[in-house]
């Protein structure tokens, strides 16, 4: 979702009724914005805000697209503090052993934080062809294949295909699926038990969001509260304090042209300042997003339509219009 322009909204009428309760004028809402699906809106760990749109429910999973990509920064997390990766700095050849036999040697230095901050330097699929792409018989295979089109670590080029490669390589270092091991250390923990995940032909659930994890919204809420917690969930250990503080204040940093203008990237999130409050965000095609904002012990998360033709404006509308109205309430 590459911020191309901005659409003016008119005013929407927010209003707070009650200390802790943010309204709004759902009806004007329908009206400018069909695309919306669904905002959840959580605050001292509470839910302040839980509606939905143009006939959907909280009943409903909706297509995260690449906030699946967050989705996976968590359990690569959890992978090295269980002990079955060692480092987000480990390089990717110990996965595919095959890049030994490349020609081009610079792939045996690919680690996986480079593919976590979209600067890998491997190939990455054209956006107008994913199709392409998701018709190859083996897209882990098909990728570490191509020639590099960057110096690994030196350029921030945002990489679906790339970031693919993070669920193989939890496969094979855990032995359980992503999906099998998300259900153990992340989603099973937190009580989340409604799940959709696509496969990608090679076998390996999608690690980058062209086919997503699909949640209910208020599941997604929960999950990235994580953040907001040192990774505890009802004071349990999820996610381990030291990745989450990782996360909040990355060592290893990349500007990036999507979401908010002036946001960088790494570890599969975006940071962005927003009115001298720190936000950490994940965002997906179309206007999927989980924005944290510790400052405001906050958490609000968005589900909206992924059609193509629509996806450009509704992400705009929502991070231009209807973000700075719910953030001055919070």
């Amino acid at each position: 979702m590459k911020k191309h322009f901005i659409i003016l909204l008119p005013a929407l009428l927010l209003s707070c009724t009650a200390f802790g309760q943010i309204n709004i004028d759902t009806s004007k809402l329908i009206s400018d914005n069909k695309q919306l699906y669904a905002v959840v809106v959580s605050q001292n760990d509470k839910l302040v805000y839980n509606q939905y749109y143009n006939g959907k429910s909280g009943s409903d999973l909706f297509n995260n697209q690449s906030l699946t990509k967050s989705v996976m920064s968590l359990l690569i997390g959890i992978a090295i503090d269980k002990g079955y990766i060692s480092s987000v700095d480990e390089k990717i050849v110990k996965y595919f052993p095959e890049l030994k036999q490349d020609t081009d040697k610079r792939k045996q230095d690919i680690t996986i934080r480079m593919i976590m901050n979209q600067a890998s330097g491997l190939w990455h699929e054209d956006l107008t062809r994913l199709g392409q792409y998701l018709s190859v018989p083996n897209q882990s295979k098909y990728i570490l294949k191509q020639p590099l089109v960057n110096e690994p670590g030196k350029v921030f080029h945002y990489n679906n295909a790339g970031t693919h490669l993070l669920s193989a390589i939890l496969t094979k270092a855990t032995g359980m699926s992503t999906l099998e091991f998300a259900n153990k250390y992340l989603f099973g923990p937190m009580g989340v038990k409604d799940v959709q995940w696509g496969k990608m032909k090679d076998g390996y659930y999608d690690g980058c969001g062209l086919l997503s994890v699909q949640l209910h919204t208020t599941d997604l809420n929960r999950i990235t509260s994580l953040l907001l917690h040192k990774g505890k969930f009802n004071g349990k250990q999820v996610v381990p304090a030291k990745w989450v503080h990782e996360l909040l204040q990355p060592s290893i940093f990349y500007k990036t042209d999507w979401g908010f203008e002036g946001s960088t990237y790494a570890l599969c999130f975006y940071h962005y300042n927003y009115n001298g409050s720190q936000v950490i965000y994940g965002l997906g095609w179309g206007g999927q997003f989980t924005f944290v904002i510790p400052r405001k012990k906050a958490v609000i998360t968005v589900n909206e339509s992924t059609a193509d033709d629509t996806a450009i404006r509704a992400s705009n509308l929502f991070l231009f219009r209807i973000f700075p109205l719910i953030y001055q309430q919070l």
